[in-house]
This record gives C-alpha cells, sequence and structure tokens, in this order.
C-alpha cells in the first residue's frame, strides 16, 4: 500500500521502458533528420532571467511560466523561470556568441520546454519540442522560411505513420495589412485571437465575436471570408486577390506566401503542405511566415508543430538586426497521438541484446568476464545476480534481453557457453 500519493504531478508525461525506447527513438530520429539538412545542435539552460524570458511573451505567457525561486525567496521576487520555449533563449544565445557564429546560423535544440497551462489530452505542463531555426545577420533571405518547413516536414515523414501529415501556411502580414486597410488597428489584436480560435469554437460564435468588436457587417464579412481561403496556393492566391484588399503590407504576405508555398511545392511536398488563412499564431513575436503542422484525422488534438518568420527577436537584447524563422515539432504531444491510436508501434521490444546468468555466486565473477567482452563488441549486456531460482533468472532475462547465456561450474571451467533465443 503506498504511503504518500506517487502518481505524477497533472500534465507531466511519464513513460514504462518500452514506450519510452519507442520515444527515444523518434526523438533521434528526428535528430538525425536535422543533422541531415545541415542543422548544428546546441542546448541552451533550462532556467533563465524572467526579463529574458518575458521578452516578447505576450499572450498568456507571463501567466504560464514556471518561476523559481529559492526556499527562502517570495515567488513574487523570483526572477528566474522555467523556459516555455526554445525560441527566445535561441534569441539571447545568438546575441551572447554572436561574434563566434557563422551566419546564416542554422540550429536545432532538442529539449524540455514548461508551460502552467491547463493540463489535458495531448496538451502538457512539461513537454519535449523538436527545433529549428535560423538566424540571419541583418537579413535572411525568404528561402529559409521554406527550408526550415521542407526539414520539419522531412523528420515527420520519417516515422513512417499510417496517416497524413499537413502543414498549414499563412502570412501574417496578410491579416495585419487588411487590418490596417480596413481601418481596424484598435481591434488588432482581438481579431488575431479569434481568428486564431476560430476552430475550436462553433461557427455562429465566431461571427458574434466579430460583430462584438462593432467593426461593421462589411469588415465582418471580409474577415469571415478571408478565414474561409484553405488548400493549394494558387487557388487562395486567387481568393485573397478577390477579398479587394490593397496596401503594401497585404501584397507583401501574399508574395511572400506564394512564394514559400510555391517552393515547397515545387520540391516535391504538394501533398503535405496547403495555404490556410486560419493560422495566424498566437504569439506576438512572429511577423512574416506562419504555419502549423496537423494530423488531420486527428484534428481533436489540435496542432502537433509549428513556427513562424520573426523578423528581429533579438531586438530588446542587441541594436543589431537578427531576423530568423523556425520551427518546432511538439513531440510530447505527437507521441501522445501517435500512442492513443495506435499509430506507433513498439519499436524497440527487448533493450538488452544479451543476459548473462550465473546459476550461483561461484561464476558471477566468469559472468563478469564474459559480459565485459560482449560489452566490447558492441553487444547491450545484462548480468542476472540473484539469489533466485535458476528458472526464475531464466524467466526474468527472457522478459528483458533477446538472448541468454547460462553460466555454471563446467562453463566457467572450459571457457565455453550457448547462447539461448529468447522467443
Amino acid at each position: 500500500m503506498k504511503k504518500v500519493n506517487t502518481s505524477p504531478i497533472s500534465g507531466m508525461q511519464e513513460l514504462l521502458p518500452e514506450a519510452q525506447a519507442t520515444f527515444s527513438k523518434i526523438r533521434d530520429g528526428i535528430a538525425g533528420v536535422y543533422r541531415k539538412h545541415g542543422f548544428l545542435n546546441i542546448e541552451t539552460p533550462i532556467i533563465d532571467r524572467c526579463e529574458i524570458l518575458l521578452a516578447k511573451a505576450g499572450g498568456d505567457t507571463e501567466k504560464q511560466i514556471y518561476k523559481v525561486v529559492k526556499t527562502a525567496e517570495a515567488s513574487e521576487g523570483a526572477d528566474q523561470a522555467l523556459r516555455f520555449d526554445h525560441t527566445v533563449p535561441l534569441a539571447r544565445y545568438v546575441v551572447e556568441h554572436e561574434n563566434d557564429l557563422k551566419f546564416p546560423f542554422k540550429v536545432s535544440q532538442i529539449g524540455r520546454n514548461f508551460r502552467g497551462e491547463r493540463a489535458q489530452k495531448g496538451r502538457f505542463r512539461e513537454f519535449y519540442q523538436c527545433d529549428v531555426d535560423v538566424i540571419g545577420r541583418g537579413e535572411l533571405p525568404l528561402y529559409y522560411d521554406a527550408d526550415v518547413l521542407m526539414t520539419a516536414l522531412d523528420a515527420l515523414r520519417s516515422m513512417e505513420l499510417n496517416t497524413p501529415i499537413i502543414a498549414r501556411v499563412s502570412n501574417r502580414k496578410i491579416v495585419t495589412g487588411m487590418i490596417e486597410a480596413l481601418n481596424l488597428q484598435n481591434q488588432a489584436a482581438d481579431i488575431y485571437s479569434i481568428i486564431d480560435h476560430s476552430e475550436k469554437v462553433p461557427a455562429e460564435k465566431t461571427v458574434e465575436a466579430l460583430d462584438e468588436l462593432g467593426i461593421g457587417e462589411k469588415n465582418r464579412n471580409k474577415v469571415l471570408a478571408l478565414m474561409q481561403l484553405s488548400g493549394d496556393v494558387e487557388s487562395v492566391v486567387q481568393g485573397l486577390r478577390e477579398l479587394g484588399i490593397s496596401g503594401e503590407m497585404f501584397e507583401d504576405g501574399v508574395s511572400e506566401l506564394y512564394a514559400v508555398v510555391g517552393m515547397l511545392e515545387k520540391a516535391g511536398y504538394s501533398e503535405m503542405v496547403r495555404a490556410d488563412m486560419r493560422i495566424v499564431r498566437g504569439l506576438d513575436y512572429y511577423t512574416g511566415t506562419v504555419f502549423e503542422f496537423c494530423l488531420p484525422e486527428y484534428m481533436g488534438v489540435g496542432s502537433i508543430g509549428g513556427g513562424g518568420r520573426y523578423e528581429n527577436l533579438a531586438e530588446y537584447f542587441t541594436d543589431l538586426k537578427l531576423p530568423g524563422v523556425g520551427a518546432s515539432i511538439g513531440l510530447s504531444r505527437l507521441f501522445y497521438v501517435l500512442a492513443e491510436n495506435n499509430l506507433v508501434k513498439s519499436q524497440v521490444d527487448k533493450v538488452v541484446d544479451v543476459a548473462v546468468v550465473p546459476i550461483t555466486d561461484n561464476e558471477l565473477s566468469y559472468a563478469v568476464k564474459v559480459a565485459g567482452q560482449l560489452l566490447s563488441e558492441g553487444k547491450v549486456v545484462t548480468v542476472v545476480a540473484s539469489n533466485k531460482k535458476l528458472g526464475d533468472k531464466l524467466k526474468y532475462a527472457a522478459a528483458i534481453a533477446k538472448q541468454g547465456i547460462v553460466l555454471g561450474e563446467a562453463e566457467a571451467e572450459s571457457g565455453k557457453y550457448r547462447i539461448k533465443e529468447f522467443n
């Protein structure tokens, strides 16, 4: 009987060894694809200064961060927190090491992040993110928007899932340009939020929310018409033109969307990408291309990753202009979806290659020697040291290993043994 509650805190993912092995294999596979596309790997500290993390956080992020305090400190005075993503710490990293980096700086980060939001199915408070970013110095060609998208899609495609994967791509300049053209700047934040949440509420709720802004029927209908545009880039761009919106910001957004999605289509990703005007992304630092990855057959879980272009995320830290673009795969959420829907089978049934089983303690020294030889050959090996009966030892060995070696007095004296295959 338990003396205390030993279950994980709500929102924390804890896996059994077999599932953890599968999770780790997927994570390592993603890392391999990132390397193949030329991204260098770094790790930034999990704990950072609040002034760094909240430099351009926006939205509800400040309410969701986990502050770090020493025992004697009051939480109100805490000046450090757990990172909630990789992007803001990356901006600090680039400023700190700018003189030692080569630009464009192509970088990957894979690790845990933390957000104190309400835990629910597929959404965790502690979660793994697998990020790729490209940072430029002064400028960053639009090609890199497509580069990070192709890299992330290849990483997702490498899992060989039996379900489609789609990148939904838009451009923040399109909505911003429309808002400017319609003179709705005072309602901009609300319009972004309504679009961002439109798929989570009934259609009539979206109409009501727009009406409550008092923007007028004509403007409301233009926003609604924009939100309905989704599909191949040619048809979406045509639909955008038919809205009758003019202005440099809007036109730039349409041109960038056409260029980025066009590059993806020409590169062979047509079946994995579509232009979609409902994608705006919640964080304030995105300025151009934005995208989300989803599994269309499992939309109830939401996106499994996303990202976008940020023209100068590091402006709070430096006068240097450091534009960037990044993509992130939410591995914890993705793994949850895969496991819940039986879309991924255990890729590692047994982690141990050989279990060495000494019959008595007299053969233990020889068992250690045999294990050492097998280890030098690259095998994954464990020695079963136990006072239990041989049958129980073998049952345990068969449960954890692919092969077994039983060592008794005869094997220890002759130096010869047989390898047993476990079913």
